[in-house]
């Protein structure tokens, strides 16, 4: 048996290519959308990858469940549970089995069995797999999708907070206490294979560990610690992460059936001349480092770092517009490849940072400012400070003066803001920050300064801060 483990660093993501050695065929488990790594990997190991098996419609990444399916005609393995809204929709035209609990499947001498396993979601299956080639007749380990990661558990409540589902949180945390009772039912020396790390939002405190057993998270991951039904429900509900806006994109855009891209998709450089037009279209994302972009920018862009792109374009892009970027023709593919990731597909092209800079279109600036040049003006309230951090990190500690506007949310919130005041932007460092400066000035609010270091550097000074009373604790 042959098992190689993929990470995609910037969605905390982890699929897994598993191998019989015997037959030299191999399936995918949860794969993302750039394919070519699995396919590489595979004509290495001398192996045809015959089959796909996915452990649930995912929310926060784009499946190459279809590309797979329709590059190389691999077979899509996947879930039948749960309500009729939960089902796969693009399947007709593809070789598939539709597995349900108890069912299994082999790829050359490898056995899957397909355990349900809802309350992530309610189509949500596990596989256990067992080497029938090496002799076992035993499971070495179990693929858990969004049910188990090291030191955490899926959150329940996502179709709730991200696909406006309302009433399924709570029913999602009932279920997912009773697939976790079955998980600890396992033998403890299964391993534990997990679609996420450390960084994803689809639970909270995930571990940045590739793999466990099920007897070390049965001692020490803390959502598997609990008996009582009504306080693992408490538990799990309270204080998730942050759940982006394009999650309910990817449900859908994972259940209707993502484009294919095909193996030679590839975008242009575009001629300067067609920027304004880009900034009425839709949305213009410009790569430039946040200092760069303060200087000079194109009005109308939002200035979404290269290494920040996988976190916040899924919250601000608008995905029923066309989206074009500004960078250097070397970042265009790469930049392209992570829009693709997260389901943002009419990627027109882009325009070179140069070429912008030398234009004169870039004619647009913000100021900044360290804590001790603002600190008057805060304090004072001669200014707004808005404070862009989450929820948790808000209520950890925030400057006194400080209204909280998610910088997600951002766009949908701008009414909040005075219309008789300059606006200074903050949050842990600076960098998402510069994001809220960007955003707020393609919205028309021009008076924008960004603090210098965040919340970090104004602690460092000394500066005052406060800490909400549970009361408080709900500030939007």
């Amino acid at each position: 048996m042959l098992l190689k483990y993929f990470y995609d660093q910037k969605l905390a993501h982890a699929s897994y290519l598993v191998g019989c050695q015997r037959a030299n065929v191999a399936v995918i488990v949860d794969p993302g959308r750039d394919i070519d790594q699995y396919i590489e990997m595979a004509q290495r190991e001398g192996m045809k990858i015959t089959a796909v098996a996915e452990t649930h419609i995912h929310a926060d990444y784009v499946s190459g469940a279809r590309e797979l399916a329709d590059r190389v005609g691999a077979k899509l393995c996947v879930s039948d549970e749960g309500p009729a809204e939960w089902k796969y929709l693009y399947l007709d035209g593809y070789d598939h089995q539709l597995v349900h609990d108890g069912d299994h499947f082999l790829i050359g001498n490898l056995k899957f069995d397909v355990l349900h396993t809802p309350g992530h979601t309610p189509e949500s299956i596990s596989f256990l797999l067992t080497d029938q080639g090496g002799g076992a007749d035993e499971p070495m380990g179990i693929f858990t999708g969004d049910f188990v990661f090291v030191g955490s558990i899926g959150r329940p409540d996502l179709l709730e907070e991200a696909a406006g589902l309302q009433g399924t949180a709570e029913p999602g945390a009932r279920d997912l206490f009773h697939s976790a009772e079955r998980f600890k039912s396992m033998p403890e020396y299964l391993q534990v294979w997990p679609a996420h790390g450390a960084g994803s939002a689809c639970g909270k405190g995930l571990g940045a560990i590739p793999s466990s057993t099920v007897g070390y998270e049965k001692r020490f991951n803390p959502a598997l610690q609990f008996n009582d039904e009504e306080q693992f429900v408490k538990y799990i509900l309270a204080d998730q992460p942050e759940a982006p806006k394009y999650f309910a994109v990817m449900k859908r855009v994972n259940k209707e059936g993502p484009k294919i891209l095909g193996a030679d998709h590839h975008h242009s450089m575009l001629d300067v001349a067609k920027l304004s037009a880009a900034v009425d279209s839709g949305t213009v994302i410009d790569l430039t480092p946040a200092p760069e972009f303060a200087k000079g920018h194109v009005p109308g862009s939002i200035n979404i770092p290269i290494g920040m792109l996988a976190a916040w374009a899924g919250w601000l892009v608008d995905y029923d517009r066309p989206t074009h970027l500004i960078c250097k023709p070397e970042q265009l593919e790469e930049a392209a490849r992570v829009l693709h990731k997260i389901g943002v597909e009419e990627i027109v092209g882009a325009f070179d940072t140069d070429d912008v800079r030398n234009s004169g279109l870039a004619n647009e600036v913000y100021p900044t400012g360290t804590p001790a040049d603002l600190s008057y003006a805060i304090e004072s309230e001669d200014v707004q400070l808005i404070d862009v951090r989450s929820s948790d990190e808000w209520n950890e500690g925030h400057i006194e003066q400080a209204k909280h506007l998610f910088l997600g949310r951002l766009p949908k919130t701008i009414e909040q803001l005075p219309s008789d005041k300059k606006i200074v932007v903050q949050c842990r460092s600076g960098a998402r920050s510069a994001i809220a400066a960007s955003v707020l000035q393609a919205c028309g609010i021009k008076d924008v300064i960004n603090l210098t270091g965040g919340y970090t550097a104004w602690k460092s000074e000394g500066l005052p801060s406060v800490k909400p009373t549970p009361a408080m604790s709900g500030h939007a």
